[in-house]
């Protein structure tokens, strides 16, 4: 393990706790430009999100409806409710020739959300897995303090916004950037994390807020891509 990300873990409740973690379930609101571009101005409001930790795995209820709920695996995404009511096989390859502009409809939504969410409630314990490749950058100045930066490729059978991220991490260890390319959703984005708090021994920022970056940086006060809003987070351990 790197000496940055063992920083990282160690700020974020350290290893030893994480592996005793089964599952999160989070409580949250989702809002922003990037949904509204999509075809869904409204905001999700107290959505429930659960993950594995173990595989990538994601439900969201509501979903699509009263008493309907979302799931997300890699190679699937579907809407049930008692029955099924949609379903997509392949998802990803669904997003072929989209830019930016181009409307989804709730499954295109479903994958997006449904691994960024689990991306997001585990990282940075995430890159310990196999397959993973690790590199330290130079330090970032930004708002007058100096971040360590960590480059991580992906391996193949992790779904995430694009194969090469930038994570910045402050003095402490705390996340407080991410630098990606979303593939699916044509954007070029960096991704703020604000507000950690511990749950269940395991500290996750409870606002995150996404913006779009050009080559001269993020544009930090134009409009806001993606805001996560968390009011819960519950962490629950192996029987």
């Amino acid at each position: 393990m790197s000496d940055l990300l063992k920083l990282a873990i160690d700020a974020h409740g350290g290893l030893d706790r994480w592996n005793k973690v089964r599952s999160i379930s989070a409580t949250l609101s989702i809002s922003g430009g990037l949904m509204t571009i999509k075809g869904f101005p409204e905001i999700l409001k107290d959505v429930t999100v659960a993950i594995e930790v173990a595989t990538p795995r994601t439900v969201m209820s509501p979903y699509g409806g009263p008493g309907r709920r979302g799931v997300f695996v890699p190679d699937r995404v579907w809407i049930e409710d008692a029955v099924m009511v949609k379903e997509r096989n392949d998802p990803r390859a669904s997003f072929a020739g989209h830019v930016r502009e181009t409307p989804w409809d709730e499954l295109h939504r479903l994958y997006f959300l449904g691994y960024a969410m689990w991306n997001y409630l585990s990282t940075p314990f995430l890159f310990t897995r196999p397959g993973f490749i690790l590199e330290e950058q130079p330090l970032h100045e930004e708002d007058g303090e100096t971040w360590r930066v960590l480059k991580v490729t992906y391996p193949p059978d992790i779904p995430a916004h694009c194969t090469e991220q930038l994570f910045y991490f402050d003095e402490k260890g705390m996340l407080k950037r991410v630098d990606y390319v979303t593939d699916v959703a044509g954007g070029i984005a960096s991704h703020y994390c604000y507000d950690p708090k511990s749950f269940g021994g395991i500290v996750f920022p409870t606002l995150r807020r996404v913006v779009k970056r050009t080559p001269t940086g993020p544009h930090v006060s134009s409009g806001t891509a993606v805001l996560l809003d968390y009011s819960a987070i519950r962490v629950t351990d192996h029987d």
